[in-house]
């Protein structure tokens, strides 16, 4: 596989981001009624491996929009409504992953797999920081409501599923690959 340039964008990309955005959007919204125990508002989502995927997949604007329009997407679905910060948080989700598409080559390499991870903690810690932390603002919270309340569950989440799912989604994208040939 080719190196990727990380600011490509044309008509493969928004069919990706729109593909991504739709998979995780709906798969979202598949187990948004999981709630996470003693958190504000949050549900388990093994989903968010979709968009850090699509980032290190096909790059990080690819993987912004899976994120961000698959939260609008999966939170439209659920009738949580529109939540800016947290959609924006789960657009850093899939676009900081993005930036690692550049240093993969091979898709099923214990590098790259270190590198996907290593790219999607990042973005979950981002995305996920900005997203809790904007609570302070936007729903009058304090600090440690944000942090303990939203952003350790929210992330460690966020983290275990990116952790184990990214690889498994790379292996895979790797085999359809060599058996399309594209």
């Amino acid at each position: 596989m080719e190196r990727k340039k990380w600011y490509a964008f044309g008509t493969r990309e928004v069919v990706y981001a729109a593909l991504g955005a739709a998979l995780y959007g709906v798969l979202s919204f598949a187990t948004n009624m999981l709630a996470l125990p003693a958190a504000g508002n949050l549900a388990f989502r093994p989903a968010v491996c979709i968009p850090m995927f699509f980032g290190v997949a096909f790059g990080p604007w690819v993987g912004f929009i899976a994120g961000f329009l698959g939260n609008v997407i999966g939170d439209a679905l659920s009738g949580w409504g529109f939540w800016f910060w947290w959609d924006l948080g789960n657009g850093l989700m899939g676009l900081i992953p993005g930036f690692a598409a550049s240093m993969i080559t091979d898709y099923r390499a214990t590098r790259s797999f270190v590198i996907a991870d290593l790219f999607s903690i990042l973005g979950v810690i981002v995305g996920m920081g900005l997203a809790s932390l904007s609570e302070i603002w936007v729903s009058g919270i304090d600090l440690n409501t944000a942090i303990v309340g939203y952003f350790v569950p929210a992330a460690l989440t966020n983290i275990v599923n990116g952790v184990i799912l990214v690889p498994i989604l790379m292996v895979a994208y790797a085999a359809i690959v060599g058996r399309t040939g594209r």
